[in-house]
């Protein structure tokens, strides 16, 4: 999916909001508090197959909008470390409207915006966004589980940011590590 291309005369290209949910989490150290836990090697294979997948996408993310937890930051940093994250303590295990406040205090004139975090935030997030008009088999897909290191792409029928809003999406990407690598599928 290339990058849409705006102009203020052009209001039909929709702005493109990217969820990446962090990859699978370290829980060998059960006295590390939860937002310091970092990746365990399941989760650094499955953040760099994921990052593979969302260059191989073609989208030029404008913002990267972030969680400031460590899993988040290391998911960013083995997946897309060409990208620069704006970190917002507000978005770690966040809300929807949460997470809606801190996409309108930070994509500016953005086109395209990614934000990283956590569930159940980002699923939540997506079940705001998708009118029932527009659930389609990728909604489906996502409303069963938004696993870990999961990517999505929603398409929004807004011009401005502000407008961010229930029911002004639709859901037009989904991948998880295990679509792109059987070895990262659900563990026994």
């Amino acid at each position: 999916m290339p990058r849409p291309h705006r102009s203020k005369d052009d209001l039909t290209v929709p702005k493109l909001l990217g969820l990446l949910r962090h990859a699978k989490s370290d829980w060998d150290d059960m006295g590390t508090r939860d937002f310091d836990r970092g990746l365990n090697d399941r989760g650094r294979r499955g953040a760099k197959v994921i990052g593979d997948h969302i260059r191989d996408h073609g989208v030029k993310w404008d913002r990267v909008i972030a969680s400031p937890a460590e899993r988040v930051r290391q998911t960013l940093a083995a997946a897309l470390p060409e990208l620069t994250p704006e970190f917002d303590k507000r978005v770690y295990l966040a809300d929807a409207d949460t997470l809606i406040d801190a996409i309108r205090d930070h994509a500016g004139d953005a086109s395209c915006v990614l934000l990283a975090g956590h569930n159940p935030g980002l699923q939540d997030l997506l079940f705001t966004l998708v009118s029932p008009a527009n659930e389609n088999a990728l909604f489906d897909e996502a409303a069963v589980k938004f696993p870990t290191a999961t990517f999505a792409v929603l398409e929004l029928a807004i011009d401005d940011w502000a407008d961010l809003g229930k029911d002004c999406g639709k859901l037009v990407h989904f991948a998880r590590p295990r679509d792109l690598d059987p070895e990262l599928g659900p563990e026994s």
